[in-house]
């Protein structure tokens, strides 16, 4: 691989002796051929940085700087000046937000990550972002967060699924009415094949409160069969760290995570998938078996669209349901905060984690339980 190391031009400099070594405190000054090292390196480590970046951030960022393009067009409109894409300043990005409320209609939670994409970009560029100017940004953000109109500006939270939800969705009607839009009007049906992959699929995905990310990357090797149960281990992805979890069988067929995997991964066999490849793979509408495993986004249909056909339409059901469901679910049921922390992978201090545990204790010991009312 060719790097900017390599066309670095060496030249004669003075060294600094040891006794010209910078007090405490000091800037030091490289000597020409050193600065000249240190300046690729970082080129390098940067280009290398970015490469690494899951591609689904990446396209974030991209739109988020375009996004920036519109805005000094829009601004060059009304001043007669077009900035620099360079210009990242607290008037700039105070400036943005407002364009991105006002103009764009964008909700809270789409600016911030807008901050974030056009704050990584710039610097990526080699443009300088001083950290006042997206702490100014942000603080200009902060009273829209609390406005309840722009909040309904997105699509919301993902609401928490329930074991009777994962019933209903295991249950629901394998004939699709055809789009509005199809070509062809005839009435679709779900092969069996994907209707057991997405049981499967959902009930494993509630059972280790696992992401998308983590379902996609799940080999059959990572999904033990013993006598109590399941021994899944959970891989990592974006860097965040393994887990090794227990998954007990359950009280309903249609929702046991045990019992649906054994009948999809003897159905997934049956048709011809590789022993020991990845855990979920994709199923066609004739139902024939794919050999790639299924992407992230795949996994979190499989959960949006059978909700949408058990009539599940009254809140909003995604990938991430699952994950909220069990801590919601289970400390309802009793189960310590600990054990469903370390269940799917939360930090001990993660305010995401903690918000789902007082979801599902609003109603032990209420205020007003009990008090003479």
């Amino acid at each position: 691989m060719t790097t900017e190391l390599e066309h670095v031009e060496v030249v004669d400099a003075e060294l600094v002796d040891a006794d010209d070594t910078p007090a405490e405190g000091a800037v030091e000054v490289y000597d020409p051929a050193t600065a000249a090292v240190i300046k690729a390196l970082e080129a390098d480590a940067k280009e290398h940085l970015n490469r690494i970046r899951p591609k689904k951030t990446k396209d974030g960022y991209a739109r988020d700087w375009e996004l920036w393009g519109e805005f000094h067009a829009w601004l060059a409109e009304r001043t007669g000046t077009h900035l620099p894409l360079s210009v990242v300043t607290v008037g700039t990005m105070v400036a943005f937000v407002t364009w991105l409320d006002e103009v764009e209609k964008a909700a809270p939670n789409t600016i911030e990550r807008r901050i974030t994409g056009v704050t990584s970009e710039a610097r990526r560029r080699g443009f300088t972002v001083p950290k006042e100017a997206t702490e100014a940004a942000r603080r200009a953000l902060k009273p829209l967060k609390l406005d309840k109109n722009r909040q309904a500006r997105g699509r919301g939270k993902a609401a928490a699924a329930t074991p009777d939800d994962l019933r209903k969705m295991a249950n629901a009607p394998r004939e699709r009415a055809p789009q509005p839009t199809a070509r062809r009007r005839r009435t679709y049906v779900v092969p069996e094949l994907a209707r057991l992959r997405d049981r499967s699929l959902n009930t494993l995905r509630f059972a280790v409160a696992g992401r998308n990310e983590e379902m996609s990357a799940l080999d059959d090797p990572h999904v033990r069969l013993v006598d109590e149960g399941l021994e899944v281990h959970v891989p990592s992805v974006k860097g965040r760290p393994p887990r090794d979890v227990v998954v007990a069988y359950g009280e309903d067929p249609n929702t046991c995570p045990v019992r649906c995997w054994r009948a999809w991964q003897t159905a997934k066999l049956a048709a011809g998938a590789i022993p020991e490849g990845p855990a979920f793979l994709p199923v066609d509408q004739w139902g024939y078996l794919g050999s790639t495993r299924m992407s992230p986004d795949g996994c979190g249909r499989a959960m949006t669209r059978p909700a949408r056909y058990a009539g599940l339409t009254g809140r909003r059901i995604t990938g991430h349901s699952g994950r909220r469901g069990l801590v919601t679910t289970g400390r309802k049921k009793g189960k310590r905060a600990e054990k469903l922390r370390a269940q799917g992978g939360w930090s001990a201090n993660s305010p995401v984690f903690w918000e789902y545990v007082d979801e599902g204790e609003k109603w032990e010991d209420a205020a007003t339980d009990q008090i003479g009312l």
